[in-house]
């Protein structure tokens, strides 16, 4: 596939925006692909799958889509589009049917779990002065409060919304683990990345925010990707 043909649809997870892709995207566009990063509203799975799926309507070729953390989930949505020709996983969920992130997260105890809280709305914050230690604690101090003091919300109902079939059942994927997660335990990565049967597997000594930490390590594994369409 001619890179021209090809868009690199960036999915950002909970408790942020598109701009968490900042320190991939130069290295995606230099490389000569089109790339766009959603910005979802967070209020519910099919609300996010929803607004990721208008965003890979409005492309003119295929698409290769990158899901971070909850964004995994809302991938394994979106990526059932006839457009999506792959799916990359970024320290991301990877739920199967009837999976929800509760339930995942279930499997093992969280660190950065006991940093979040729900305001009178019913979305989920992370302590301001607990974001570094919990969800990028391998950024410098200044990044980690840029990401701290811009959080978004993400409502509770995206942790106990269950998803359809799968795209990953049907279309290749790749998945990066990170080590040293304190949101999602790795050893719940690496089941998720062997349950979908991911063509390749890297494993990142990085915090959860691996795309900012490890920006070229994230950058080759995207490419690598879309290179092998």
């Amino acid at each position: 596939m001619e890179k021209k043909d090809l868009t690199i649809i960036l999915v950002h997870g909970a408790w942020g925006d598109g701009s968490h892709w900042q320190y991939v995207i130069p290295s995606l566009t230099k490389a000569g692909y089109k790339v766009r990063s959603v910005q979802n509203p967070l209020t519910s799975l099919q609300n996010d799958i929803d607004k990721t799926t208008d965003l890979i309507d409005v492309q003119e070729g295929k698409v290769l889509l990158v899901g971070h953390s909850y964004g995994g989930a809302v991938i394994s949505g979106a990526g059932n589009h006839d457009k999506v020709v792959g799916l990359v996983y970024v320290a991301a969920f990877a739920p199967d049917a009837g999976d929800s992130l509760g339930s995942l997260l279930g499997r093992r105890e969280s660190k950065g779990g006991a940093s979040i809280y729900p305001d009178s709305k019913g979305f989920l914050w992370i302590k301001y002065d607990e974001f570094h230690s919990a969800f990028c604690q391998d950024l410098d101090e200044e990044k980690a409060l840029v990401m701290s003091l811009s959080q978004k919300p993400v409502h509770s109902q995206c942790f106990g919304d269950t998803g359809g079939e799968p795209a990953w059942k049907q279309k290749p994927s790749w998945y990066q683990i990170s080590s040293n997660d304190h949101m999602i335990p790795a050893e719940t990565q690496k089941e998720m990345a062997e349950h979908i049967q991911a063509k390749k597997i890297i494993s990142l000594d990085a915090g959860h925010a691996s795309m900012a930490s490890h920006p070229n390590e994230i950058s080759q594994l995207i490419l690598e990707a879309a290179a092998s369409l």
